[in-house]
Protein backbone atom coordinates (compact mmCIF):
# COMPACT_ATOMS: atom_id res chain seq x y z
CA UNK A 1 0.00 0.00 0.00
CA UNK A 2 1.01 3.44 -0.83
CA UNK A 3 2.09 5.90 2.18
CA UNK A 4 -1.23 7.98 2.99
CA UNK A 5 -1.22 11.67 2.68
CA UNK A 6 -1.93 14.41 5.70
CA UNK A 7 -2.99 17.49 3.93
CA UNK A 8 -3.86 20.64 5.66
CA UNK A 9 -6.14 23.57 3.49
CA UNK A 10 -5.86 26.53 3.74
CA UNK A 11 -8.97 28.37 2.70
CA UNK A 12 -7.78 32.37 1.98
CA UNK A 13 -10.01 35.36 2.03
CA UNK A 14 -8.49 38.66 1.32
CA UNK A 15 -4.89 37.21 2.00
CA UNK A 16 -6.09 36.20 5.69
CA UNK A 17 -6.99 31.94 6.59
CA UNK A 18 -10.72 31.60 7.35
CA UNK A 19 -12.43 28.77 8.57
CA UNK A 20 -16.62 28.59 8.42
CA UNK A 21 -19.31 25.65 9.28
CA UNK A 22 -21.04 24.21 5.90
CA UNK A 23 -18.97 27.14 3.81
CA UNK A 24 -20.86 29.93 5.97
CA UNK A 25 -19.99 32.01 9.36
CA UNK A 26 -16.51 32.63 8.17
CA UNK A 27 -13.81 33.59 10.61
CA UNK A 28 -9.95 34.49 10.65
CA UNK A 29 -7.63 32.24 11.76
CA UNK A 30 -4.05 33.14 10.69
CA UNK A 31 -1.80 34.30 8.37
CA UNK A 32 -1.71 31.86 4.98
CA UNK A 33 2.04 31.91 4.98
CA UNK A 34 3.12 31.11 8.62
CA UNK A 35 0.56 28.51 9.03
CA UNK A 36 1.91 26.45 5.83
CA UNK A 37 5.62 27.17 6.89
CA UNK A 38 3.99 25.66 11.08
CA UNK A 39 2.20 22.70 9.02
CA UNK A 40 4.78 22.06 6.87
CA UNK A 41 7.48 21.64 9.76
CA UNK A 42 5.03 19.16 11.49
CA UNK A 43 5.54 17.04 8.45
CA UNK A 44 2.53 17.79 6.17
CA UNK A 45 2.61 15.74 2.60
CA UNK A 46 0.91 18.45 1.10
CA UNK A 47 -0.61 21.80 1.43
CA UNK A 48 -3.94 23.21 -0.02
CA UNK A 49 -4.63 26.81 -0.66
CA UNK A 50 -7.89 27.85 -1.82
CA UNK A 51 -8.79 31.34 -2.52
CA UNK A 52 -12.63 31.38 -1.31
CA UNK A 53 -13.60 34.96 -2.61
CA UNK A 54 -11.61 34.53 -6.18
CA UNK A 55 -12.26 38.00 -7.50
CA UNK A 56 -9.39 39.41 -9.77
CA UNK A 57 -7.81 41.49 -6.30
CA UNK A 58 -8.38 38.10 -4.69
CA UNK A 59 -6.73 36.37 -7.59
CA UNK A 60 -3.80 38.91 -7.00
CA UNK A 61 -3.27 38.23 -3.19
CA UNK A 62 -3.00 34.54 -4.16
CA UNK A 63 -0.37 34.62 -6.65
CA UNK A 64 1.51 36.58 -3.94
CA UNK A 65 0.61 34.49 -1.37
CA UNK A 66 1.85 31.21 -3.72
CA UNK A 67 4.85 33.02 -4.36
CA UNK A 68 5.89 33.53 0.03
CA UNK A 69 5.10 30.26 0.44
CA UNK A 70 6.83 28.53 -2.16
CA UNK A 71 10.14 30.35 -0.93
CA UNK A 72 9.43 29.05 2.81
CA UNK A 73 8.15 25.59 2.26
CA UNK A 74 9.37 22.01 0.54
CA UNK A 75 6.61 20.13 0.02
CA UNK A 76 3.69 20.05 -3.09
CA UNK A 77 1.41 23.42 -2.62
CA UNK A 78 -2.23 22.87 -4.18
CA UNK A 79 -4.16 26.17 -5.01
CA UNK A 80 -7.61 26.58 -6.34
CA UNK A 81 -10.35 29.23 -6.41
CA UNK A 82 -11.60 31.05 -8.96
CA UNK A 83 -9.02 29.01 -12.18
CA UNK A 84 -10.89 29.64 -15.21
CA UNK A 85 -8.48 29.38 -18.06
CA UNK A 86 -4.95 27.93 -18.46
CA UNK A 87 -3.91 31.39 -18.11
CA UNK A 88 -4.77 31.53 -14.51
CA UNK A 89 -3.17 27.82 -14.13
CA UNK A 90 0.14 29.30 -15.92
CA UNK A 91 0.40 32.15 -13.30
CA UNK A 92 0.37 29.48 -10.32
CA UNK A 93 2.77 27.13 -11.34
CA UNK A 94 4.72 30.07 -12.61
CA UNK A 95 4.48 31.49 -8.76
CA UNK A 96 5.47 28.19 -7.26
CA UNK A 97 2.08 26.17 -7.31
CA UNK A 98 2.70 22.41 -8.17
CA UNK A 99 -0.94 21.67 -8.52
CA UNK A 100 -4.14 23.42 -9.49
CA UNK A 101 -7.65 22.19 -8.57
CA UNK A 102 -10.16 23.48 -10.96
CA UNK A 103 -13.96 23.48 -9.28
CA UNK A 104 -16.86 25.36 -10.53
CA UNK A 105 -15.35 26.67 -13.93
CA UNK A 106 -14.65 23.04 -14.77
CA UNK A 107 -18.02 21.84 -14.37
CA UNK A 108 -18.86 24.75 -16.86
CA UNK A 109 -16.44 24.14 -19.03
CA UNK A 110 -15.38 20.29 -18.74
CA UNK A 111 -12.84 21.11 -21.59
CA UNK A 112 -10.44 23.42 -19.16
CA UNK A 113 -9.29 20.21 -17.78
CA UNK A 114 -8.07 18.74 -21.09
CA UNK A 115 -6.77 21.75 -22.16
CA UNK A 116 -4.67 21.93 -18.57
CA UNK A 117 -3.77 18.43 -18.48
CA UNK A 118 -2.48 18.44 -22.14
CA UNK A 119 -0.30 21.39 -21.52
CA UNK A 120 1.09 21.03 -18.30
CA UNK A 121 0.28 17.34 -17.25
CA UNK A 122 -1.94 15.54 -15.70
CA UNK A 123 -0.14 15.35 -12.75
CA UNK A 124 -0.62 19.49 -12.35
CA UNK A 125 -4.63 19.17 -12.24
CA UNK A 126 -6.85 18.54 -9.86
CA UNK A 127 -10.75 18.62 -9.91
CA UNK A 128 -12.48 19.45 -6.79
CA UNK A 129 -15.95 18.33 -6.50
CA UNK A 130 -18.48 19.50 -3.92
CA UNK A 131 -21.13 17.12 -3.71
CA UNK A 132 -24.44 16.85 -1.62
CA UNK A 133 -26.88 14.48 -1.13
CA UNK A 134 -30.13 14.19 -3.45
CA UNK A 135 -32.09 10.84 -3.02
CA UNK A 136 -29.97 8.12 -3.69
CA UNK A 137 -27.23 9.73 -5.33
CA UNK A 138 -25.16 12.55 -4.97
CA UNK A 139 -25.06 16.01 -6.95
CA UNK A 140 -22.59 18.50 -7.63
CA UNK A 141 -22.42 21.76 -6.10
CA UNK A 142 -21.19 25.01 -7.21
CA UNK A 143 -20.52 28.77 -5.57
CA UNK A 144 -19.59 26.87 -2.23
CA UNK A 145 -22.41 25.02 -2.16
CA UNK A 146 -25.01 27.37 -3.09
CA UNK A 147 -25.53 26.14 -7.18
CA UNK A 148 -26.80 22.54 -7.48
CA UNK A 149 -25.90 22.21 -10.86
CA UNK A 150 -27.95 19.05 -11.29
CA UNK A 151 -24.75 16.75 -12.43
CA UNK A 152 -24.49 13.65 -10.77
CA UNK A 153 -21.33 13.53 -9.14
CA UNK A 154 -20.52 9.90 -9.60
CA UNK A 155 -20.50 10.50 -13.33
CA UNK A 156 -18.78 13.65 -13.45
CA UNK A 157 -15.82 11.69 -11.34
CA UNK A 158 -15.59 9.44 -13.99
CA UNK A 159 -15.50 12.41 -16.89
CA UNK A 160 -12.63 14.29 -14.96
CA UNK A 161 -10.57 11.32 -14.86
CA UNK A 162 -11.47 10.75 -18.72
CA UNK A 163 -10.92 14.58 -19.59
CA UNK A 164 -7.22 13.96 -18.12
CA UNK A 165 -7.49 15.01 -14.09
CA UNK A 166 -4.89 13.76 -12.30
CA UNK A 167 -6.59 13.51 -8.79
CA UNK A 168 -9.80 14.09 -7.37
CA UNK A 169 -10.72 16.38 -4.03
CA UNK A 170 -13.79 15.61 -2.85
CA UNK A 171 -15.88 17.46 -0.76
CA UNK A 172 -19.16 15.90 1.00
CA UNK A 173 -20.98 19.32 1.57
CA UNK A 174 -23.00 17.01 4.18
CA UNK A 175 -20.21 16.75 5.98
CA UNK A 176 -18.03 19.94 6.03
CA UNK A 177 -16.64 21.54 9.09
CA UNK A 178 -19.36 19.33 10.97
CA UNK A 179 -16.79 17.19 12.69
CA UNK A 180 -18.29 14.00 12.31
CA UNK A 181 -16.42 12.17 10.07
CA UNK A 182 -15.40 11.70 6.75
CA UNK A 183 -18.47 10.64 3.81
CA UNK A 184 -17.77 7.10 3.76
CA UNK A 185 -20.43 6.32 1.44
CA UNK A 186 -19.62 9.17 -0.89
CA UNK A 187 -15.97 8.28 -1.42
CA UNK A 188 -16.26 4.09 -1.95
CA UNK A 189 -19.14 5.18 -4.11
CA UNK A 190 -16.32 7.76 -6.37
CA UNK A 191 -13.25 5.39 -5.77
CA UNK A 192 -14.89 2.04 -6.89
CA UNK A 193 -15.42 4.46 -10.53
CA UNK A 194 -11.96 5.86 -10.58
CA UNK A 195 -8.50 4.99 -10.68
CA UNK A 196 -6.86 8.54 -10.00
CA UNK A 197 -6.00 9.46 -6.69
CA UNK A 198 -9.01 11.08 -4.42
CA UNK A 199 -8.68 13.35 -1.54
CA UNK A 200 -11.19 12.79 0.94
CA UNK A 201 -12.26 16.00 2.59
CA UNK A 202 -15.12 17.18 4.98
CA UNK A 203 -16.19 16.34 8.27
CA UNK A 204 -13.06 15.07 10.34
CA UNK A 205 -13.29 16.09 13.73
CA UNK A 206 -11.05 13.06 15.33
CA UNK A 207 -7.90 10.84 15.16
CA UNK A 208 -10.20 7.81 14.58
CA UNK A 209 -11.89 9.61 11.42
CA UNK A 210 -8.64 9.53 9.69
CA UNK A 211 -7.66 6.12 10.20
CA UNK A 212 -11.42 4.95 9.69
CA UNK A 213 -10.93 7.13 6.10
CA UNK A 214 -8.14 4.75 5.20
CA UNK A 215 -9.55 1.51 6.58
CA UNK A 216 -13.02 1.47 4.78
CA UNK A 217 -12.23 3.48 1.56
CA UNK A 218 -9.70 3.57 -1.11
CA UNK A 219 -8.53 7.32 -0.10
CA UNK A 220 -5.31 8.44 -1.23
CA UNK A 221 -5.23 11.20 1.02
CA UNK A 222 -7.00 13.14 4.33
CA UNK A 223 -7.44 16.71 3.82
CA UNK A 224 -8.82 19.00 6.94
CA UNK A 225 -9.01 22.39 8.00
CA UNK A 226 -10.26 23.42 11.04
CA UNK A 227 -8.41 20.63 13.02
CA UNK A 228 -5.40 21.95 12.31
CA UNK A 229 -5.66 25.28 12.43
CA UNK A 230 -6.98 25.20 15.73
CA UNK A 231 -4.46 23.53 17.29
CA UNK A 232 -6.87 21.04 18.31
CA UNK A 233 -4.71 18.52 16.48
CA UNK A 234 -1.34 17.88 14.92
CA UNK A 235 -0.19 16.57 11.75
CA UNK A 236 2.64 14.71 13.86
CA UNK A 237 -0.07 13.18 15.87
CA UNK A 238 -2.61 12.27 13.09
CA UNK A 239 0.16 10.24 11.50
CA UNK A 240 1.36 8.66 14.68
CA UNK A 241 -2.14 7.55 15.23
CA UNK A 242 -2.21 6.22 11.56
CA UNK A 243 0.90 4.37 12.30
CA UNK A 244 -0.30 2.75 15.44
CA UNK A 245 -2.74 1.35 13.24
CA UNK A 246 -0.83 0.10 10.47
CA UNK A 247 -1.44 2.76 7.78
CA UNK A 248 1.51 4.00 6.01
CA UNK A 249 2.14 7.44 5.99
CA UNK A 250 5.61 8.92 5.54
CA UNK A 251 7.57 10.08 8.58
CA UNK A 252 9.80 13.20 8.42
CA UNK A 253 12.43 13.77 11.14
Amino acid sequence: MLAKRIIPCLDVRDGKVVKGINFVGIKEVGDPVECAEEYNKQGADEICFLDITATHEGRKTMVDVVRRTAQRVFVPLTVGGGISSVDDFRELLRSGADKVSVNSAAVRNPNLIKEAAEIFGSQCVVVAIDAKKKGDSWTVVVNGGRIDMNIDAIEWAKKAEELGAGEILLTSMDTDGMKTGFDIELLNAVCSVVKIPVIASGGCGTLEHFSEVFKKTEASAALAASLFHYKELTVEQVKEHLRENDIPVRITL
